[in-house]
């Protein structure tokens, strides 16, 4: 067993008796003794950080003197609103909070493991699966909406004599995209990290910064690829076929 971080030591002393409590509840199988996992703790420490950021930022929202973090963030909101655009056609505004606290939300994952004493939830399998499901059923869940049952005709191809080849080609590359998403995220920010760790263990100062950079790098590129194929994922499901 790894030794857990500081602060998921701190969890698993203090409020232990909960944890335990809720995982027995849904019988989970878990060690006692640490039912606070480092992949949750810092989830968690994400979420916080982002709800404390944005409660900030509203606070200080303006229209006559806007504020640097304002700039930031309206800058952010354009590029996530112009990139919506090209990728769904109907009503693409509606989507721009979901795809911007995507890439927030896993940027700052992914940027966690640079910080000393903590690592990315992201390199943990389950983290990038339950993102991946997340989308997989919202943009179905949309495209029902969209579309009613029409959305159906999507997975039957343009020919009704082409269905029993089509079908089965849809279904299958549908149900392989939670796992496309799960394997791209979890196994470049663990490769980014296990890269980095080993060469900071090797050298001190010089090589470590390079490896550090590119890991910063990726971590912002991870989070853009996720988000632009949830884009891609509602656009095609929310699209009018005519």
């Amino acid at each position: 067993m790894e030794p857990e971080l500081w602060i998921t030591a701190l969890f698993n002393r203090a409020l232990a008796a909960p944890a335990n409590a809720f995982l027995d509840a849904v019988r989970y199988n878990h060690d006692a003794a640490h039912p606070w996992a480092d992949w949750f703790i810092c989830e968690v420490l994400v979420v916080l950080f982002l709800v404390i950021l944005f409660s900030f930022l509203r606070t200080r929202l303006s229209v006559d003197k806007p504020g640097k973090l304002q700039h930031v963030f309206e800058i952010f909101h354009e590029f996530v609103h112009a990139s919506a655009k090209e990728m769904v056609e109907d009503g693409a505004s509606k989507y721009v909070p979901l795809f911007g606290t995507i890439f927030l939300f896993i940027f700052c994952m992914n940027a966690l493991g640079l910080v000393p004493g903590f690592v990315a939830p992201t390199m943990y399998a389950n983290v990038p699966l339950g993102m991946a499901l997340s989308i997989f059923l919202f943009y179905n869940a949309a495209g029902i909406k969209a579309n009613g049952f029409g959305y159906i005709k999507q997975f039957l191809g343009p020919v009704w004599w082409l269905v029993i080849l089509i079908l089965p080609i849809e279904l299958i590359s549908h149900a392989a995209r939670p796992l496309s998403l799960t394997l791209r995220l979890f196994a470049n920010m663990f490769a980014g990290e296990q890269v980095t760790t080993a060469f900071i263990g090797l050298t001190k100062v010089v090589v470590p910064v390079v490896f550090i950079g590119l890991h910063a790098f990726a971590c912002i590129l991870q989070a853009y690829i996720f988000m632009m194929l949830a884009m891609v994922y509602v656009g095609g499901a929310v699209s009018h076929e005519h």
